[in-house]
């Protein structure tokens, strides 16, 4: 059954359109965690957490419940990704030293999800998830997505978009938790590709199929304006990462 945290109708635009995160964060995950022979990332999508998390473990695991998100993810030796729940990832049990979960735990079903979790770490292993909002490129660029995201689109997400609307603050977290330092993800960007990372989002696809079209095309005009001169600019955005041990 398709749910709001299915982004198979998008996953080629997803995967080109999304940022990619700073290596920063991986070295600090990594610096936490005393064994490095196994990570898994949950909800991996289009591969972008994986890639990152390669540098750092021997194994990387990568599930997604979309076969089509997985197909977009990039191949790397140590990467091995399939098709699975996030409650039943056909890991073996106590062999994980890390589980990350980047921008899709708010999908998940807690309860269900954090016993999986439980059961593939080994004790004392560490858990990670982390979400990012909306990005900042000018005031007026600022302003436009942040009203295309609140009133145009106000009506299309999932009610568990509060959690990220929340910087994950409010998210069940059954962990014992670590303080962690504030990331950011920069890139440069022309306008064609925020208008594609708009065209990613949940809610936009939840418009299109009941409206008939994107609702990226009306917003694209005013953004365009905002942008001023054609050319990149830099687009940032905060990283909220949440992590905690686990202990039996």
């Amino acid at each position: 059954m398709k749910t709001d945290g299915d982004f198979s109708r998008q996953a080629s635009t997803y995967a080109r359109h999304r940022p990619r995160y700073s290596p920063r964060l991986f070295e600090y995950l990594a610096s936490l965690t005393t064994e490095h022979d196994l990570a898994w990332d949950c909800g991996t999508g289009s591969g972008q957490a994986a890639v990152g998390l390669a540098g750092h473990f021997r194994r990387v695991a990568g599930t997604d419940a979309s076969p089509r998100q997985l197909a977009q993810a990039s191949r790397h030796g140590n990467i091995l990704c399939w098709a699975a729940l996030a409650e039943r990832s056909g890991l073996r049990a106590g062999l994980v030293d890390l589980v990350t979960v980047a921008q899709a735990l708010h999908w998940f079903d807690f309860d269900r999800f954090y016993a999986e979790v439980r059961r593939v770490l080994k004790p004392g292993g560490l858990f990670a998830a982390w979400t990012y909002h909306l990005p900042k490129v000018s005031p007026p660029v600022d302003r436009i997505v942040a009203e295309f995201y609140t009133q145009y689109l106000g009506g299309y997400w999932a009610p568990q978009i509060r959690y990220v609307d929340d910087l994950y603050r409010t998210i069940p977290f059954p962990f014992d938790e670590e303080s962690s330092p504030e990331f950011a993800m920069t890139t440069d960007w022309e306008l064609e590709n925020l208008v594609g990372f708009l065209q990613s989002w949940s809610a936009t696809q939840r418009f299109l199929e009941e409206n008939g079209y994107s609702p990226v095309d009306d917003v694209r005009p005013v953004l365009a304006e905002a942008w001023g001169q054609p050319g990149e600019r830099q687009v940032r955005w905060s990283v909220f990462v949440r992590v905690g041990r686990y202990h039996p």
